[in-house]
């Protein structure tokens, strides 16, 4: 079938668009959504929908204060957001003024560093690229400018400036290679007594990185999703993930994707056989429904933004109708949407 853009869409009250997270990491809620059954749970219920021998993935990413303010030459006021750090000198960002910095321009960014704009990047142009040409510090690097003067990127439907608890709660627990600039906020509903008590339950636990760019938030700007380009992103996989997953296909265990990055990053490197292939690579994979998915037997995910690539990514898994089904639902029972809202457990489709 031919699927467009509005095929995706759903109204959504902006009360139930949560602007800060639960109390507790694991005092969310849950909707199990089995085909047409659907069962409203405490994320805190997790481990009892889970078996000895399942494989839980986590996506270890850690955000980078990616978000500046700054002023071009002409004094013009200018917004900088990383999509990502390339090295220690160059970067790809989004960047909102008044009128679109021309190539070579400088942009004074937090009162403290200069980058030069040294032409247009992204697959559809909708990014700059920048190059830090900091003299009067030459052994700066972006990393740790980030670090220094860089704000804490907070998704554009959260409404308040990062606080201080927003360090801590839009990050994973367990995030640990640097070089996000949004969250994989599925696993932001984990922290270290629950990552204990599935140990303690036999359920195996792996890590993979996909660095989630800004990219995340840009619309689909075409009519038909088959002609929607994504954005492309940088993933690894360890060799000792890859090994675990094997494991699990030849024992009976399930494959359960902690958020559509980890899914995306599994899909990119899957085998036929349901195996992985261990390494780093980049990945572009847009997943629609028809996807024949090949890796993840289930997927835990919180709610999407409506028309975005990730309501098509989870109708692709679970079913079009059904997602349709449990998302009137969660908007009927008060979930909580988005980034610090609530989740959901899906189970695959199945022919």
């Amino acid at each position: 079938m031919s699927l467009t853009v509005d095929d995706f869409d759903f109204d959504l009250p902006p009360e139930l668009i949560a602007q800060h997270p639960a109390s507790e990491r694991r005092g969310s809620r849950l909707l199990h959504v089995c085909g047409q059954q659907l069962s409203d749970r405490k994320f805190s219920d997790l481990p009892t929908y889970l078996r000895a021998g399942d494989l839980l993935v986590f996506n270890d990413t850690k955000v980078i204060k990616a978000r500046f303010f700054g002023q071009k030459e002409s004094g013009g006021q200018v917004e900088v957001l990383l999509e990502r750090i390339a090295d220690d000198t160059h970067a790809v960002a989004q960047v909102r003024a008044s009128k679109s910095p021309k190539p070579g321009s400088l942009l004074r960014l937090a009162g403290a560093f200069s980058v030069c704009v040294t032409g247009r990047a992204g697959a559809n142009g909708e990014f700059f690229a920048l190059e830090l040409v900091d003299r009067e510090h030459p052994d700066h690097n972006l990393w740790d400018l980030a670090e220094c003067y860089g704000q804490l990127p907070l998704p554009p439907y959260i409404e308040h400036p990062p606080e201080g608890a927003d360090e801590t709660r839009y990050q994973t627990v367990y995030a640990n290679n640097p070089g996000a600039v949004a969250a994989p906020t599925a696993g932001l509903h984990f922290d270290e007594a629950m990552l204990a008590q599935l140990r303690d339950r036999g359920i195996g636990t792996a890590f993979l990185t996909l660095h989630v760019g800004a990219g995340t938030y840009q619309p689909v700007r075409v009519d038909k999703i088959a002609e929607h380009k994504m954005h492309s992103e940088r993933f690894a996989i360890p060799k000792a993930t890859a090994e675990a997953i094997a494991t699990t296909r030849v024992a009976g265990g399930r494959v359960i994707a902690v958020g559509t990055t980890s899914l995306r990053a599994l899909e990119s490197a899957g085998n036929p056989d349901g195996t992985v292939r261990a390494g780093a690579a980049e990945t572009d994979i847009f997943i629609t429904p028809g996807y024949r998915f090949q890796v993840v037997d289930r997927m835990i995910t919180n709610f999407h933004l409506p028309k975005s690539t990730l309501m098509m990514l989870v109708s692709a898994f679970a079913g079009y109708d059904t997602i349709r089904a449990a998302y009137a639902h969660a908007i009927a029972a008060r979930y909580r949407f988005f980034s610090y809202g609530d989740a959901m457990l899906l189970e695959k489709t199945q022919d």
